[in-house]
């Protein structure tokens, strides 16, 4: 929508005339096909914000608001996402390779055919998160809540780290939960080594 562009466009202008610090209001607003990339937007409100394609590459959104946000296609290569609220959000073959989501809150996100090569993932809470077809290589996982569906196409080479399950797998049969020592053994055989813990079922 144009005027949501239009007012985006005038809000990011004006806070950046006034020296671009403290929280940047863009709720609801359309920041698709933008190019953010460097921006420290801590303590920023994103919320239900599109994003579609927008290039986010080494942003700062440390503790930012992005729930229900769209960042579908869009690049958040190095992005740090620490302590950002994440839930509801669509990631939808958005590139988060390197990014830093360390206790990022992504209840509800989805995150199908996404690049999260290299992510780190510590502290952050997964619960609901659709990652069916993402590419988790080199992943870091630190006790995650996992609670996540992936299909046989999701990719666990090299991810390492602990966390806590179930996991939700999507097969053409249909779908199967696999916990404990059988999730161990499943994401070894594709790669990953990770300790999977007991307790916050």
């Amino acid at each position: 929508m144009p005027d949501r562009r239009a007012a985006a466009a005038m809000r990011l202008r004006e806070w950046l005339q006034q020296g671009g610090t403290g929280g940047l209001d863009m709720i609801g607003l359309d920041l698709s096909g933008a190019d953010l990339s460097g921006g420290v937007f801590q303590e920023s409100w994103f919320t239900d914000a599109e994003l579609v394609g927008t290039k986010l590459i080494g942003v700062d959104l440390y503790r930012s608001d992005a729930e229900g946000a769209d960042f579908s296609g869009a690049d958040l290569t190095r992005a740090s996402l620490v302590r950002a609220n994440l839930d509801d959000a669509v990631f939808r073959g958005a590139v988060l390779d390197g990014a830093d989501l360390v206790k990022a809150s992504l209840y509800g996100a989805d995150a199908s055919v996404a690049s999260l090569r290299g992510t780190r993932l510590m502290g952050a809470s997964l619960i609901d998160v659709d990652l069916r077809s993402a590419d988790l290589s080199q992943a870091i996982v630190r006790e995650n809540t996992f609670k996540v569906t992936v299909d046989e196409k999701t990719k666990f080479t090299g991810m390492s780290g602990t966390l806590f399950d179930p996991i939700q797998l999507i097969r053409r049969e249909g779908q199967q939960e696999i916990s404990g020592a059988d999730l161990e053994r499943w994401l070894r055989e594709r790669g990953g080594d990770v300790r999977v813990l007991e307790g916050q079922r």
